[in-house]
């Protein structure tokens, strides 16, 4: 999923569509998502990612291609723009009414950013690839967040691997150079316009609004000489490490926006915290993921198809 050659041509480009909720069968349709290449496509570039973070710090050293540079720029941009847009003087305390305006500026602007990413030859493929970073940043009639809008972002990537612009080399630098810098801005947004959580389990989920950081975070951390799953409720720990692992950087910002004991507010990490090694938490994490992201109907009934992530069964 992270091969191909930068001389391809892009793929004919389709609208991406959503079936109308209204005419979604549940079953048979998360049956159909469940076999699709889409599906396939989507968990193969998820563990290519898994394997390739293994045992790596955030910052050891890796590859920067051109593409991730451009990749960052993009994000820094979406950065600048909530510096741009403050929140708005309103009654309610969540859902500033100001992301409204700030995410206008993106579906404007989304197709000229993700072509100042992608070669020239590959052009036409700029309109699809776009739909995936809008769907990334949340929702604006709800100002809510979630799992579903990571996935999109996760699937923009995988977009732009599959057309080429990202490479085979480029695997250490899409997860610690850009998903980590799409983690920055997204915490931004939603601490700055204070969004909702979307779909979220409470207490009983294992985060308001990320799942990927966890899973390739414990990958990270697989093998660890000293840090065990039991060091990542201890302050101290988190402190010291987060700037190495994504892990212990998500347990950070969950501090930071929730108060009370982390067994209360934070009870599937908490558990989590007892499994022996990172290898196990590793794999059920993924396990997890399958069960409560991709497979549930509220997360999955958004994500879009196209000619890239295509609905149709897979085929290898």
């Amino acid at each position: 999923h992270l091969a191909g050659s930068s001389e391809e041509v892009a793929p004919p480009v389709q609208q991406c569509f959503m079936v109308p909720k209204k005419e979604i069968n549940v079953v048979s349709d998360m049956a159909k998502w469940k076999r699709s290449q889409a599906y396939a496509d989507y968990m193969g570039f998820i563990l290519t990612l898994n394997e390739g973070v293994r045992g790596k710090k955030l910052t050891c050293e890796y590859k920067v291609s051109e593409p991730i540079e451009k990749l960052v720029a993009l994000l820094n941009t979406l950065d600048r723009w909530i510096d741009e847009t403050p929140p708005v003087d309103q009654p309610s305390r969540f859902g500033n009414k100001a992301f409204r305006t700030w995410y206008a500026k993106l579906d404007q602007e989304a197709e000229k950013l993700v072509s100042a990413v992608i070669p020239k030859h590959l052009a036409d493929a700029a309109p699809e690839v776009a739909v995936y970073l809008k769907e990334s940043v949340g929702n604006s009639t709800r100002i809510d967040y979630g799992t579903g809008h990571e996935a999109a972002f996760a699937a923009f990537l995988c977009c732009l691997c599959k057309i080429g612009v990202l490479r085979v080399d480029d695997q250490m630098a899409i997860v610690f150079k850009v998903f980590n810098r799409y983690l920055e801005v997204m915490r931004k947004l939603q601490k700055t316009y204070r969004m909702e959580p979307a779909g979220s389990q409470g207490v009983w989920g294992l985060d308001d609004f990320q799942f990927l950081p966890f899973i390739w975070g414990s990958s990270q951390l697989i093998d660890h000489p000293s840090l065990e799953p039991r060091h990542f409720v201890d302050e101290k720990v988190v402190n010291e490490n987060h700037k190495d692992f994504m892990f212990l950087e998500c347990i950070l910002f969950i501090t930071e926006m929730k108060t009370g004991p982390f067994a209360e507010h934070s009870n599937q990490l908490w558990n989590i915290s007892a499994v022996p090694s990172w290898s196990k938490v590793n794999q059920g994490l993924i396990r997890m993921y399958k069960a409560e992201c991709l497979e549930k109907f509220p997360v999955i009934q958004h994500f879009k198809f196209g000619s890239l992530l295509p609905i149709q069964p897979v085929t290898s």
